[in-house]
């Protein structure tokens, strides 16, 4: 008996063995993340939906000399319209909920993958100015970026390809070369992530724009009279990201032209004007505006009150616009980007 229970375990090990190999030769042959990818060879189609894990190949492979930072509040922003409209090869490497640090890791490999970056388009949300921003607990989302996919890729790295996620990404990717599936992701990062505009319902939408106030419209309009800050309070003011943001700014080359972006939220998502905490993002964008002017960046702020942030039906959520906004938001940021004005109705304010 005890002869025949291991001659059963003898086998049964050597089937799990043979399986496992199998498992990780069909991943490492379709390479899914694209971790044989660099410059000159094609990205793999991105079919995961988590943008953290497939846009390093795209960097990689050399295909684009401009890149798009943020998050989804810059994730609309199509890179075909900033590539004609700037003569340039854009790629979107906004990732949702990114974090001011994933930013950086993501720009950092931008610059160390692209031997001449012509543009950089960095967009700045609320969570730059935070105090705590640079806090170890904000460096990562719950779905971080393995540091090994942001690298070049050792024989090392392989090993940890083998596991229920990478085959389920592995197995898309054979059913798109079968012709089965569609990619996840447009080549270039781009992809259109809100409902399709058919099924917007503006009484939804308000409710999601105001659920920090249980759905009820808020106040908006500017404090009268605006709250009183004391000089201790305002001293004590501090947005340590932002020499992060300027770090990573001065180690592109002096010729890559950088354009920060304060993306249009709906005035929901922002302090309310007069307020202590909107005084304090002012005077944090009067820091972003003082350190691009020290390196030789644009800032184009839409974070105000305008004909764009002040519409309800402009947006789906406090932070996601519609795509009518989206396309408006991508041709003027070209339009600024050749040295042009924006456009008339304020919605953009351009500091050189």
């Amino acid at each position: 008996m005890a002869k025949a229970w291991i001659e059963w375990s003898r086998w049964f090990l050597v089937a799990a063995l043979a399986v496992a190999g199998l498992l990780f030769a069909f991943v490492a042959v379709l390479d899914p993340f694209g971790m044989r990818v660099h410059a000159g060879q094609a990205p793999r189609p991105i079919m995961d939906i988590n943008q953290r894990f497939m846009y390093p190949q795209l960097v990689r492979s050399g295909r684009f000399n401009a890149a798009v930072i943020g998050t989804s509040t810059m994730r609309l922003l199509d890179p075909q319209v900033l590539s004609h409209g700037l003569d340039a090869r854009f790629v979107n490497l906004a990732m949702n909920a990114a974090t001011p640090w994933e930013q950086t890791q993501m720009a950092q490999l931008f610059r160390e993958h692209v031997r001449a970056p012509r543009r950089l388009i960095w967009g700045l949300d609320t969570t730059w100015c935070e105090a705590d921003a640079t806090d170890e607990g904000k460096r990562l989302t719950p779905r971080p970026v393995p540091a090994w996919l942001s690298r070049e890729v050792g024989w090392g790295d392989w090993p940890k390809l083998l596991n229920l996620t990478n085959l389920e990404i592995a197995g898309r990717l054979m059913a798109y070369r079968l012709g089965w599936s569609r990619e996840r992701i447009r080549g270039d990062g781009y992809e259109v992530f809100t409902p399709p505009e058919a099924s917007y319902d503006l009484a939804r939408a308000r409710w999601h724009i105001y659920s920090s106030n249980g759905g009820v419209v808020a106040e908006l309009a500017p404090l009268s009279p605006p709250a009183t800050v004391t000089p201790a309070e305002s001293a004590a003011w501090r947005y340590p990201a932002l020499s992060w943001l300027e770090d990573s700014i001065a180690a592109f080359p002096k010729t890559t032209q950088v354009m920060l972006v304060m993306p249009p939220a709906h005035l929901a998502a922002y302090p309310r004007e007069g307020t202590a905490g909107w005084q304090r993002y002012a005077r944090c964008k009067a820091e972003v505006a003082a350190l691009a002017r020290r390196q030789g960046a644009v800032v184009v702020d839409y974070a105000h009150a305008s004909p764009i942030t002040s519409q309800d039906a402009n947006y789906w959520d406090p932070l996601h616009f519609r795509l009518a906004i989206a396309a408006r938001f991508g041709e003027e940021l070209a339009r600024i980007g050749k040295g042009a004005a924006p456009f008339p109705d304020g919605a953009a304010t351009v500091s050189r």
